[in-house]
């Protein structure tokens, strides 16, 4: 059985490092990114208008903070199975966005997508248009205006259709979309297919509706798939739900929310309750 003090110990210094953030200045927004997976992940973040960007390692249970510009707009998504070498250079299973840690260009599908355009109304989206890698959720912290959660309550590689599946080693490791795998007009919405009358959801659709409700699951999917929020943080879970808590350090606290109800909580008061909180709940365990 682990060391509980040991594990104390580490949760103790991951909320010291996340309380003494620097404060996030005016114009700018924060993007928390948290790895809830059993697995490393790298992500990849890419600006729209310039596909070169950011990549970073985050291993299980880590997560990391991401400021972005007033006015950023790009993607966020996981990439899995990497192998980076000590300058960086490597490539990876599923997601990858060149051959470096930090992208020089998007992420190859299959994967799953976390979009954003931000400015006085901040729109987000969770999209598996071009496949599922990793279940991603997006919520939205403190914010004014729709505000929902975005993404999946579920992992598609679990059930994904034989025909989709993309495996290594025999483990299906992301699930295609049905016009990466087959590329008709049909399936991706073009040609006399590409417009909202006859571009309509397919049983394949349907299936990573199932597992990601809150997402686009095709090209001109419902709409309502696309959401507004006005001056809010954003955290990013991969291997998240949507009814999870989510967490984020904003203008000096650390702000979550549970089930649409949100509390701001100082960050020395933070940082003694959950150590406190994490004891007593062993002691029960004993």
């Amino acid at each position: 059985m682990a060391n509980p003090y040991i594990a104390l110990l580490k949760l103790t210094s991951i909320l010291i490092v996340i309380a003494s953030a620097p404060e996030v200045c005016g114009g700018s927004k924060a993007f928390t990114l948290v790895n809830n997976c059993k697995e490393t992940i790298w992500p990849g973040i890419t600006r729209s208008d310039n596909h070169s960007g950011d990549g970073f390692t985050l291993k299980p249970g880590q997560s990391t903070v991401y400021t972005a510009p007033d006015g950023w707009s790009g993607r966020i998504w996981g990439r899995t199975g990497c192998n980076f070498d000590n300058n960086g250079n490597g490539k990876c299973q599923t997601g990858g966005c060149g051959t470096n840690l930090n992208c020089t260009g998007p992420g190859s599908p299959p994967a799953t997508s976390a979009d954003f355009s931000l400015g006085a109304l901040d729109y987000y989206d969770v999209s598996v248009v071009d496949g599922f890698n990793l279940p991603i959720v997006v919520q939205a912290i403190n914010g004014t205006g729709n505000c929902s959660t975005a993404g999946c309550d579920g992992d598609l590689r679990q059930n994904c259709p034989s025909e989709l599946a993309t495996k290594e080693n025999d483990k299906v490791i992301a699930c295609k979309s049905a016009c990466g795998a087959f590329n008709t007009d049909e399936y991706c919405c073009r040609g006399t297919y590409g417009n909202p009358a006859t571009c309509l959801s397919s049983n394949y659709s349907k299936i990573f509706k199932q597992v990601c409700p809150a997402a686009y699951s095709f090209a001109l999917d419902d709409p309502t798939s696309l959401i507004t929020c006005s001056k809010a943080d954003f955290v990013v879970v991969f291997c998240g739900t949507r009814n999870q808590t989510a967490c984020s350090y904003h203008d000096k606290q650390i702000v979550c929310n549970k089930s649409n109800a949100y509390k701001a909580i100082p960050q020395s008061l933070w940082i003694l309750m959950l150590p406190l909180t994490y004891m007593f709940n062993l002691r029960i365990m004993w």
